[in-house]
């Protein structure tokens, strides 16, 4: 009963914004599946994740809170032995959190050169402090404790300035909130915890900031039942402020996974091997152990140049979207090797994002004959991502069917290039032109095909 009554406030105020007229989405997965996924999100294809909150204080990996107190780690104990003074709380971490070179301006330019088309920012991760003044956060977020500052809200109108979505993670569950704690215990048949802070955080942000994205997480413990997430993602459909230009993943409920919600995510760093029914995206992260930053890095850690791009246009080729993470440090600063990385991959998308952005699947997504090749299409185009070059110089493809009215161009190279059809396995023969060190440097090249069946 008493679960029903501070449900109840959120009820009344969803059933009197859709009083008078029947919704388009009700709370159910059949209808809000059926909701067609806004254009823009297909059509950016790369954006930048943002792991960072108070785990950036430790920089031992954003799980390190969990590590430390619930698994009892050797590892994290140990840590905290030797750099920490007994009796030495989480909690203690937060004033430690001052993002005092946080420059939210400089990390749009920076997203902006790597060629993101949206950046999601981490609102709250499962240690429960907010990256905004969070009113149902208290004492437990970036107005209060550390930097106070709302983080959230001074990056989204410079990403908005500079036509970049934006993107907002917001974790349902926190580990060691006693509301959650005693819903866990009473095995998810009370709701303290949703009513108290999920719902009303939810709400908030939506409200507040007017994001274009929603990147649920911390949803593998409970149903989606006990979340309420499709009430909340009718509202968020039918009446809230973005209704008609929100994007969500599937990460909403223990069964939900590559089932339900906006587009799918289905688990960290998921590559399907063909084209999903829908539309997809892969996260990933420059450092391949942790999301979070972490001052124990060796540079065999990080993601290199062309495993990023390869990344990319792999899954790029099968539909989906690529999110690559970065964490900054506690003080907001994104370190330079994470910047090369992403001014690298925007220097590629600078000449060869014709093949990505707004790009669907080809009939064919991939070939392997001498080296791996990638396929995209846009318009009346056909493109080739290819990543060895032919000692010979000529590359062979067996799949796209030359006519007489074929073109062949190299992205970044202004003249044609000149082709032939084999005359035994009728394949195309295209002659590429000579590789100097500056196209060297691309690693992957990307050829654009016209007049090919």
């Amino acid at each position: 009963m008493a679960v029903a009554v501070q449900l109840l406030p959120l009820l009344l105020l969803v059933a009197s914004a859709l009083a008078g007229y029947t919704p388009r989405y009700t709370p159910d997965w059949d209808s809000l599946d059926a909701r067609p996924l806004p254009a823009w999100f297909d059509e950016a294809k790369f954006g930048v994740f943002v792991h960072w909150g108070v785990y950036s204080v430790p920089a031992w990996g954003e799980w390190f809170w969990y590590y430390w107190k619930d698994r009892k780690d050797p590892d994290a104990e140990a840590f905290m032995r030797n750099n920490y003074p007994p009796g030495f709380s989480y909690a203690d971490f937060g004033p430690q959190f001052q993002a005092k070179f946080y420059d939210p301006k400089k990390w749009a330019e920076i997203f902006e050169a790597a060629g993101a088309r949206y950046v999601v920012l981490t609102s709250k991760h499962h240690e429960g402090y907010t990256n905004w003044p969070s009113p149902t956060s208290w004492n437990w977020n970036s107005m209060d404790v550390g930097p106070h500052r709302d983080l959230v809200g001074e990056l989204g109108p410079h990403l908005r300035e500079k036509n970049i979505h934006f993107g907002l993670y917001h974790s349902l569950l926190e580990w060691f909130h006693p509301f959650y704690l005693l819903d866990k215990q009473n095995n998810f048949t009370t709701q303290n915890f949703v009513a108290a802070k999920v719902l009303p955080e939810l709400v908030d942000l939506v409200n507040r900031y007017k994001p274009d994205l929603i990147w649920s997480d911390g949803e593998w413990e409970a149903p989606d039942t006990y979340w309420n997430s499709t009430e909340f993602l009718a509202w968020l459909y039918n009446e809230s402020p973005v209704k008609d230009k929100i994007v969500v993943n599937d990460r909403w409920g223990i069964d939900t996974g590559c089932k339900h919600g906006g587009y799918l995510n289905c688990k960290d760093k998921y590559k399907p091997k063909t084209v999903p029914e829908r539309k997809w995206e892969m996260c990933t992260t420059l450092d391949k152990m942790s999301w979070g930053y972490r001052e124990v890095m060796n540079n065999s850690d990080i993601l290199t140049y062309v495993e990023i791009i390869s990344d990319l246009v792999d899954v790029v080729s099968l539909g989906g979207n690529y999110l690559l993470n970065i964490g900054p440090t506690k003080d907001g600063v994104i370190i330079p090797i994470f910047q090369e990385r992403l001014l690298s991959v925007g220097r590629w998308l600078s000449i060869n994002g014709e093949g990505i952005y707004a790009s669907k699947p080809w009939r064919v997504q991939m070939e392997h004959t001498t080296s791996r090749l990638w396929f995209t299409t846009k318009q009346s185009a056909v493109y080739v991502f290819f990543a060895d070059w032919p000692m010979s110089g000529v590359l062979q493809l067996t799949s796209p069917v030359p006519t007489n009215m074929t073109t062949v161009m190299m992205l970044g190279i202004p003249e044609l290039l000149k082709w032939s059809e084999d005359s035994l396995d009728r394949s195309l023969l295209i002659y590429l032109p000579k590789l100097s060190p500056d196209l060297a440097d691309m690693k992957i090249w990307t050829l654009k095909l016209k007049g090919v069946e």
